[in-house]
């Protein structure tokens, strides 16, 4: 059984738009604050989630963000690694995936999603895709959310959880120092002990 992990990097009040300067948002690119140490340790972590994961899981968006950004073609142990990985992607209007092992879900999200589960055996990683990891979220349909928190706060933007219908209770399974400056949590779904 399939196990979704919700991996995203946000601000230290929970902003996760526009972190690389991509669209019109007032601090786009804030991500590039980060510099030496963090920056090196933050891909060092990623990496490692790559190579832990059986699959990736992305909205349209993020999907053609990173194709566009040379990831389907760029060498080396990174992106050679995303290239290998099956990669599933939730659209309605995605046609001609340009991405190798790319497979668009066009169904019912929530169903195409537990089907997922069922057929992945290991971690599905889900990258960005604010759009998708909403219905994730408010429909319990994740087991991990892995937060890397850079040390700056924006004071306004798109926060990742700050528009979920209802209360969601997370226990905290993991924590730890990234860098010299980032922190990683890691929480599942149900209540705090």
């Amino acid at each position: 059984m399939g196990k979704i992990v919700i991996s995203e990097t946000v601000s230290l009040d929970g902003v996760f738009q526009d972190p690389v300067g991509a669209g019109g948002f007032r601090f786009a690119g804030w991500f590039d604050q980060l510099t030496g140490a963090d920056r090196e340790a933050w891909a060092k972590v990623e990496f490692e989630e790559a190579m832990g994961a059986e699959a990736l899981l992305m909205g349209r968006r993020t999907y053609e963000w990173l194709v566009a950004r040379g990831w389907a073609s760029r060498s080396g142990d990174w992106p050679d690694r995303l290239r290998a990985l099956p990669k599933y992607v939730v659209s309605s209007t995605l046609e001609d995936p340009a991405w190798a092992n790319s497979t668009v879900l066009r169904g019912d999200v929530m169903d195409e999603v537990a089907e997922l589960k069922k057929q992945v055996d290991g971690e599905i990683v889900v990258y960005g895709s604010g759009q998708l990891v909403l219905p994730l979220i408010e429909h319990d349909l994740f087991d991990e959310l892995r937060l890397m928190i850079c040390p700056f706060a924006l004071g306004e933007g798109e926060r990742l959880i700050g528009r979920i219908g209802d209360r969601k209770s997370l226990r905290l399974a993991a924590g730890r120092t990234v860098g010299d400056s980032l922190v990683c949590l890691t929480y599942q779904p149900g209540a705090s002990a």
